[in-house]
């Protein structure tokens, strides 16, 4: 008796055709673009580390040290009508300090290493040069900064983000006319933004030495522009006809 199964294996090939005819003819027609933008803006923030550290035989010697360069410190934002909730006075660090004896093979005590910091964040960058210009003499023997930042840091970000769609689009929109085709509904979309690093001393990057007194004002305090970018990807429908 003849077997009926390759009739039903061609029945059942041809019955797949439809479907998939209809699925290349359903699959979405789309184009998947990037684009990116870019804002500049002034900053109006500027973030300043004072330090001060010393190394003395005596520990009690080199906390008083310390300690009376603070107060110098915290005196001279004081004269300068910085708002003292923008002041950080960071905890005493206390370091001993040792020697290698060679011959006996083993650490000498010599003395200690003391240390403390004075975070200020300036809200009005005139105060700026004469913090900076001021700092050493009241104590200071380490400076971070400044690191300049921007109070609308979000907001230029969101509109960088916005520049970097409308190119995306714009983009997407040269290559469907040059195809022919309309663009549709955007399917999908994603993206980035990014602006200069923030504030130094939040990250805990180590200061800057600052024995020889601070840097000339006409080399330290032109703010420029900060650059806020941002990139996105996209993916748009594609409209064939009328």
């Amino acid at each position: 008796m003849p077997t009926r199964f390759p009739w039903m294996l061609v029945l059942t090939i041809l019955s797949l055709v439809p479907i998939q005819l209809r699925a290349a003819e359903e699959r979405p027609r789309t184009v998947s673009v990037s684009g990116g933008g870019e804002v500049s803006a002034e900053p109006d923030l500027a973030y300043v580390t004072l330090g001060v550290e010393a190394r003395r035989p005596a520990l009690a010697e080199a906390r008083t040290e310390v300690s009376n360069a603070v107060d110098g410190l915290l005196k001279l934002t004081r004269d300068l009508r910085i708002d003292p909730k923008y002041v950080n006075a960071t905890r005493l660090q206390v370091q001993p300090e040792y020697n290698w004896n060679s011959k006996d093979r083993k650490r000498v005590p010599i003395g200690y290493v003391v240390s403390r910091q004075v975070q200020v964040e300036l809200r009005d960058l005139e105060q700026l040069g004469p913090l900076l210009e001021r700092a050493v003499d009241a104590g200071a023997n380490q400076i971070n900064g400044p690191s300049l930042d921007s109070s609308r840091r979000k907001e230029l970000e969101r509109e960088a983000m916005g520049k970097a769609v409308e190119d995306a689009r714009l983009n997407a929109e040269a290559l469907a006319k040059a195809a022919g085709v309309k663009l549709g509904e955007v399917r999908s979309l994603n993206g980035s933004s990014s602006g200069p690093p923030m504030p130094m001393y939040r990250a805990g990057v180590a200061m800057m030495d600052a024995a020889a007194g601070p840097p000339p004002p006409e080399a330290t305090y032109a703010a420029g522009e900060m650059k806020f970018t941002a990139s996105v990807n996209a993916e748009y429908d594609l409209v064939v006809g009328p």
